[in-house]
């Protein structure tokens, strides 16, 4: 057994068939089948289940490919030490984010590939639940995500930034009672339309937790997974939408509203595995002012 049948097996298993795992390694569909054959045989065992229709791990295969990835893990970590102390990185590093969340992790990145020019990025963009879960998996080696109290147990967590969220609506809505007095409520929000995000977003889950702390129940008018969809529907006066005032700001034309109470907040965190960092992860880690 060599790394890289275990490679070929991780790579069925994350692209959900052979000839998907085949373009992501660029070889022929052939070599990869006959890789995941041998290994088998060598097992001897199947790794998966194969049909017509579609390809599953087996209980083997379910049990071999977290082992998989924790040796893969450890062969790139070897060479990540070997290569740190030439004074070079080289390989590979996953950095997970979200919709709407960026502080400054471009100016991070572009300063760790000046420095670093061998180091191969790649960017991981998902809902907060799945960049957690990828955490754990390894398949995510960084990220820059909002992360309640709850959600950053059993990680190595960096405060970024924190900020209160704002009511966004059209200009030609008329929320005069809300401005007149300062601020509006939460229970402004919810006799209006409201423009939500998917359940499993940060902003959804920091919006979810001010309503229900103030007491307030609201109903969902649209609910959507993208922040200009968001301001489309707002700027239409089709809705108004509770979000971070950073990413309010990027739509200048549209009215903004701070809460006089119970505000939604959120904390952007640089967040990693515990433990000793691997020598790329400490690099862009260094790189976040």
């Amino acid at each position: 057994m060599d790394l890289r049948q275990m490679e070929v097996v991780v790579a069925v298993a994350d692209a959900g068939g052979f000839t998907a795992a085949a373009r992501r390694l660029h070889v022929v569909q052939s070599a990869v089948s006959g890789t995941v054959r041998a290994l088998e045989r060598e097992l001897g065992t199947p790794l998966f289940d194969r049909t017509t229709h579609r390809v599953a791990l087996t209980p083997a295969g379910e049990a071999f490919v977290p082992a998989a990835r924790a040796a893969l893990r450890a062969a790139e970590a070897a060479r990540e030490v070997v290569d740190a102390v030439r004074g070079e990185l080289r390989g590979r590093i996953t950095v997970g984010t979200m919709q709407g969340v960026w502080a400054g992790l471009h100016h991070a990145l572009a300063a760790l590939r000046a420095e670093h020019p061998g180091l191969r990025v790649q960017l991981r963009q998902a809902a907060v639940a799945d960049i957690r879960q990828a955490l754990r998996e390894g398949t995510v080696d960084m990220a820059v995500v909002a992360l309640d109290r709850q959600q950053q147990r059993g990680l190595t967590t960096r405060l970024l930034s924190q900020e209160e969220m704002v009511l966004v609506a059209s200009p030609g809505r008329d929320l005069g009672a809300a401005a007149s007095r300062g601020g509006a409520e939460l229970a402004d929000a919810a006799r209006l339309p409201l423009v939500d995000f998917s359940p499993g977003w940060a902003i959804r889950h920091a919006v979810d937790r001010a309503f229900r702390a103030a007491g307030v129940d609201r109903p969902t008018t649209f609910e959507v997974n993208d922040i200009v969809a968001a301001a489309e529907l707002v700027r239409n006066d089709l809705g108004v939408c509770i979000m971070p005032r950073s990413i309010a700001d990027r739509f200048p034309d549209l009215t903004t509203y701070r809460f006089r109470r119970h505000a939604p907040h959120w904390k952007i965190m640089l967040v990693r595995p515990p433990g000793e960092a691997p020598p790329a992860v400490a690099a862009l880690w260094r790189h976040f002012t």
